[in-house]
C-alpha cells in the first residue's frame, strides 16, 4: 500500500484539504471559504472541512501516516502549538494533539511560508542544493531561509517576517520609508493605488469600493502603458530588488525562488533582475527563479512536506 499524507492549508479566504503521495503527487484536494476568524473558530472550520473531505473523497484511511497543517501565523512546530495569527488572534492553541485526539493520525503544524519553503526543500530545489531563500510574494510577503539543510526558524518561530523590511520606494517623493509587504505584496497594491489614484485622473484602473484590486489587472493595465499601473509596478520592482539584495547578502544562498500569486507569471520577476546589485549573481550557482511546484498548490503541498518529513523524524 502506498503511504500517503493529509494535508491541510489554512489562509486568510480558503481552506483546501488533500491527499498527497510521498512524491509529491496530489491525489485529491477540496477547497472550502474560511474568512476572518478566530483561532477557536479556524478549528470548526478545519475539522469541518476535514470531515466533509473524508466523507465525500475517495481516500483510503489506511494508507494515511499523518496529517501536516499550514498556517497564517506563528507557529511552535516542535510542539505543535498555534500561537496566534496576529497581534489581535493570539490564543494559543495545541492544534497538533487537538487533530491528532480527533482523527488518530500524527499531525504536524507549521507557518504557511514555512511549509512552502520546506516543499521547495523535499521536492524541488532542495535536491540540489541545502542552501537557498525561498521568497512567498502574495497577499502578504513572507520568506523562509535554508542553510546547510536547515530551516531558519528564530528565537520566537518568526523567523522570515521580511516584509517588515524598509524598501526605497517612497510615495510622497520624500526618503524612502515605505515596507516591502506595502508596496510589492497584494495588499500593497491595492494600498498603493489607492494612495495615488489622485494623482493619475487618467488611470484605467478600476477601485472597487470593496475588496482588493486584483495585481493581474495592475500588471495588464501596465502593459497598455497606465501611468498609475506603471507606477505600482515600477514600485513593487523596486521593492521587491531591495529585499532579494538583502537577504542574498545575508544568507549567502545557492538559488533564490520565489512563489506566490503576485510573481507567478514571471512579469514581476523579469523587471526586478535588471534592478539588482550587480554583485548579487556572484555565487548563485542556481540564479534567481520561479519555483516549479504548483502555485495554486503549494500550501497543500507545504503541508504534506511537514508531515512526511516530520513523521519520518519521530
Amino acid at each position: 500500500m502506498t503511504e500517503t499524507y493529509l494535508g491541510i492549508d489554512f489562509g486568510g479566504t480558503k481552506v483546501m484539504v488533500g491527499e498527497v503521495d510521498g512524491n509529491g503527487h496530489i491525489l485529491s484536494s477540496r477547497q472550502y471559504p474560511t474568512g476572518y476568524c478566530s483561532q477557536r473558530e479556524a478549528v470548526n472550520i478545519m475539522f469541518n472541512a476535514v470531515d466533509d473531505y473524508l466523507a465525500t473523497s475517495a481516500i483510503n484511511p489506511a494508507a494515511i501516516k499523518a496529517v501536516g497543517i499550514g498556517l497564517i501565523g506563528r507557529i511552535d512546530n516542535n510542539r505543535g502549538l498555534w500561537l496566534q495569527i496576529d497581534d489581535d488572534r493570539n490564543e494559543t492553541t495545541p492544534l497538533a494533539s487537538l487533530f491528532q485526539n480527533r482523527y488518530g493520525w500524527p499531525c504536524f503544524v507549521d507557518n504557511d511560508v514555512k511549509c512552502a519553503t520546506m516543499a521547495e526543500a523535499l521536492w524541488q530545489t532542495g535536491k540540489r542544493s541545502s542552501n537557498f531563500v525561498y521568497i512567498n510574494i502574495g497577499t502578504g510577503i513572507g520568506a523562509g531561509a535554508v542553510v546547510d539543510g536547515k530551516l531558519i526558524r528564530g528565537y520566537c518561530f518568526d523567523a522570515g517576517e521580511v516584509g517588515f523590511f524598509i524598501s526605497n520606494v517612497s510615495l510622497t517623493g520624500s526618503i524612502g520609508h515605505e515596507t516591502i509587504e506595502n508596496t510589492a505584496a497584494g495588499i500593497g497594491f491595492d494600498r498603493c493605488a489607492r494612495l495615488l489614484q489622485s494623482l493619475f485622473p487618467n488611470t484605467t484602473l478600476m477601485i472597487p469600493s470593496k475588496g482588493r484590486v486584483a495585481v493581474k489587472d495592475i500588471i495588464e493595465n501596465s502593459r497598455k502603458g497606465d501611468a498609475l499601473c506603471l507606477r505600482l509596478v515600477s514600485n513593487a520592482v523596486e521593492s521587491i530588488a531591495t529585499l532579494i539584495n538583502n537577504l542574498v547578502f545575508t544568507f549567502n544562498p545557492e538559488a533564490v525562488v520565489l512563489g506566490g500569486g503576485v510573481v507567478s507569471d514571471g512579469f514581476i520577476l523579469e523587471r526586478v533582475k535588471r534592478k539588482l546589485n550587480p554583485m548579487v549573481n556572484r555565487f548563485l550557482t542556481y540564479g534567481i527563479t520561479l519555483t516549479r511546484l504548483n502555485p495554486h498548490y503549494i500550501g497543500l503541498l507545504g503541508a504534506t512536506a511537514i508531515a512526511s518529513i516530520n513523521s519520518k523524524e519521530k
